[in-house]
């Protein structure tokens, strides 16, 4: 059985399994005040090329959204994003369950359009019901999107901008952050995601680790006592080395780029391969995730021999799968692969 279902079917990357067994039998402080921990923020201020920030070690993505978004909003504030958005669908209402509002606008190619979201806002602030209404206080955006699309530098700039007017956080979930700026031909790099964003995280989970997400904050706006919040929210870990470990590994000779670049390299086998036999996409995908256009039977002889878990509906006689590769992907499998399609 071939495994294109999804980025983190594969444990751990050996660079960060010997990382984790190198600290093993040392005695360390716990809940993220070790030295590994202390080393790995160092290392990703180094990347990021700015002291301006807080780091903060998690454990999953939708642990780490939840209480990003729920730690900096009150609670008559809500969150916008997209209607295809992680936590607009893929997260079972985590944000809402924390008492705050997703605000859904329309995608377009799966990224939120500036011009939308100024749309939205001025008819918020131009309602004489505002009051009665829950006030966005906050834009979300992934980067990579759902369907493996790319932000620009300008769009992030423009988002950044309607944020900066009507005084707005902006947060970027970077679950597959690496996939994003290795990608062939992007212009955004680590640093304008720290530059134009407010908050956002670096995703270790779904690129080698054995888990683990890097929360980063600009330091104004850096909740108070967010260590406490992550404890009341039960995300504290006691071995906290092991997080710090592993990104001081991803951080430590280009690893977390190298394996993000291994990822896309397949990807783009994966792509031109698709291309030669004929097969459509549903969008044009410069990262891990594709997404392609199959006829319904197709599918299901598929199935018998490759594990994909995301199928959705384009016509009576298509369906569009996505196909994922990873930093761990061989291009033999892809190979496979094609031979089978």
């Amino acid at each position: 059985m071939l495994f294109f279902e999804n980025d983190y079917s594969t444990a751990t990357n050996a660079e960060i399994l010997k990382k984790i067994e190198q600290i093993n039998s040392k005695k360390l402080s716990g809940y993220g005040t070790d030295e590994y921990c202390t080393r790995a923020k160092e290392k990703i201020k180094k990347v990021l090329k700015t002291d301006d920030i807080d780091v903060y070690f998690l454990v999953g993505g939708t642990q780490t959204n939840s209480i990003m978004i729920s730690s900096l909003l009150k609670d008559y504030q809500g969150v916008i994003a997209v209607d295809t958005g992680h936590i607009s669908v893929h997260e079972a209402g985590a944000i809402e369950y924390t008492g705050h509002k997703v605000i859904t606008i329309p995608q377009h190619e799966a990224k939120m359009d500036p011009k939308d979201l100024l749309d939205y806002l001025e008819t918020f602030y131009n309602d004489d019901l505002q009051s009665h209404m829950v006030f966005p206080k906050m834009v979300y955006i992934s980067h990579p999107t759902e369907y493996g699309t790319l932000y620009t530098k300008d769009e992030l700039k423009k988002i950044k901008e309607i944020c900066k007017k009507y005084n707005m956080y902006f947060m970027i979930d970077g679950a597959r952050l690496g996939y994003g700026v290795m990608a062939k031909n992007t212009d955004v790099t680590m640093e304008d995601i720290a530059k134009y964003s407010d908050a956002f995280y670096i995703g270790g989970t779904k690129l080698g680790a054995l888990f683990g997400e890097a929360v980063v904050f600009k330091k104004d706006i850096t909740p108070e006592h967010f260590t406490t919040t992550i404890k009341t929210h039960g995300g504290l870990l006691a071995k906290g080395y092991v997080l710090g470990a592993q990104f001081d590994a991803f951080f430590t000779d280009d690893l977390y780029f190298t394996l993000a670049k291994r990822a896309i390299d397949m990807a783009e086998i994966l792509k031109e391969g698709l291309i030669k036999k004929g097969y459509k996409f549903y969008f044009d995908s410069p990262t891990n995730l594709q997404f392609v256009i199959m006829k319904n039977e197709d599918v299901e002889k598929l199935q018998e021999n490759v594990r994909f878990s995301f199928k959705e509906k384009y016509d009576e006689n298509h369906t569009i799968i996505r196909l994922v590769t990873d930093w761990s992907t061989k291009k033999e499998d892809v190979e496979k692969l094609l031979d089978l399609l």
